[in-house]
C-alpha cells in the first residue's frame, strides 16, 4: 500500500523533522516511482537531515557518502585490503600453498574493503544512500555516478558484477556551488529547501528543544527572519538556530526583549564571520528586536 504524503509528515515529525508542505509530495513519488532525489537549497536548511529522517522513517541504514573535489571511484566505491592480503601471501608462501589458489584467495570477497556505494548496494536490506554535496565532486565523478544510479551494478574485475540485491533508497544534496548535468538532474526528482519561514522554524525549534516554549521560539524564529534579511556573508542556518535557542535556554532566557544584551552577546552562535559579526552591530541587532513581537 502507498504510503499517503499525509502520513509521511507525520512521520518526518515523528523522527523531529519537520518538512515544509512539498517535501512529503517529493518523498512520496521518490518511493512510487524509485527514483532518486536530488535536494538543492543554501548551506544549512536541513537537507542532510531529510536523508537521516527518510532512514528513521523506514527504519533503514543510513549510509552516507560525503563528495569533495578529487574524489574518485575506488574511493566510493572499494579497495582492496592490501596489508591484509600480504600477510596472507606471505603466509602461504611459508606453507607452500599453490600460487593460483593464493591468487583465487586474496582477491576474494573477505579482502574487499567496502566503501559507500558499494556497501550501499550489497546489503539485503533496502538502505538511504546518502550522496552528500555532489555538486563538489569533479564532472568525471558525476558521469560515473550517473551509470551507477541506473543500472544499480559495479563491476570488479577480481569478482565480476555485482548487482544491487535490494535497490537503496537515494538522496542527494547540491548547494549548487556548481552546475550539475543535465543527464543527472534527468535521472532525479528534485526538490529545493529554501530557510524555514517563522511559523516552520518555531516548530522545528519546539520539536528539537520543546522546553524553550513558543513564546521564546516564535521570538527566536522571528529574530532570524530580520538576521536573514541582513547582507551576510553566511546567513545562519538552522543548526545555527538550535544553537543558539540552547543557549538562550541555558542562560535562562525567557523573553527576548528582557534580556537584549544577552541576545546581542549570544549572536554568535549565528555568525561564522569576522565580517558578519562586525556587521551586525548591537545598534543593528537592538533594531531587529524592535521588530520582534
Amino acid at each position: 500500500m502507498t504510503i499517503t504524503r499525509e502520513e509521511i509528515s507525520e512521520r518526518l515529525a515523528a523522527t523531529g523533522y519537520v518538512a515544509d508542505r512539498e517535501l512529503p509530495i517529493a518523498l512520496q513519488l521518490m518511493e512510487m516511482l524509485g527514483r532518486p532525489l536530488l535536494l538543492e537549497g543554501e548551506a544549512g536548511v536541513g537537507k542532510t537531515e531529510v536523508a537521516k529522517a527518510l532512514a528513521q522513517l523506514h527504519g533503514s541504514v543510513l549510509i552516507r557518502l560525503q563528495c569533495y573535489e578529487g574524489l574518485d571511484q575506488s574511493t566510493a566505491l572499494y579497495e582492496w585490503n592490501y596489508q591484509r592480503q600480504l600477510l596472507a601471501i606471505r603466509a602461504r608462501e611459508v606453507a607452500g600453498a599453490d600460487p593460483d589458489a593464493v591468487e583465487r584467495d586474496i582477491f576474494s570477497a573477505r579482502f574487499l574493503l567496502e566503501r559507500p556505494l558499494l556497501a550501499a548496494i550489497r546489503r539485503d536490506d533496502r538502505p538511504v544512500l546518502l550522496i552528500d554535496e555532489v555538486d563538489r565532486a569533479d564532472e568525471e565523478f558525476e558521469a560515473f555516478l550517473l551509470e551507477l544510479l541506473s543500472d544499480f551494478q559495479v563491476s570488479i574485475p577480481e569478482l565480476g558484477t555485482i548487482t544491487a540485491k535490494s535497490l537503496p533508497r537515494v538522496v542527494l544534496t547540491s548547494n549548487n556551488t556548481r552546475e550539475l548535468s543535465d543527464a543527472l538532474r534527468r535521472r532525479c526528482l528534485y526538490h529545493y529547501l529554501d530557510y524555514p519561514d517563522v511559523e516552520r522554524e518555531t516548530r522545528i525549534i519546539l520539536a528539537r528543544l520543546p522546553e524553550v516554549g513558543t513564546g521564546l521560539a516564535v521570538q527566536i524564529a522571528r529574530m532570524l527572519e530580520g538576521v536573514r534579511k541582513e547582507e551576510l556573508r553566511k546567513v545562519p542556518g538552522v543548526a545555527e538556530t538550535l544553537d543558539w535557542a540552547a543557549a538562550l535556554l541555558g542562560l535562562g532566557v525567557k523573553n527576548l526583549h528582557d534580556n537584549a544584551d544577552t541576545v546581542h552577546e549570544t549572536l554568535r552562535c549565528l555568525l561564522k564571520t569576522h565580517e558578519d559579526r562586525a556587521r551586525l552591530t548591537r545598534e543593528v541587532s537592538a533594531r531587529l528586536l524592535g521588530r520582534v513581537a
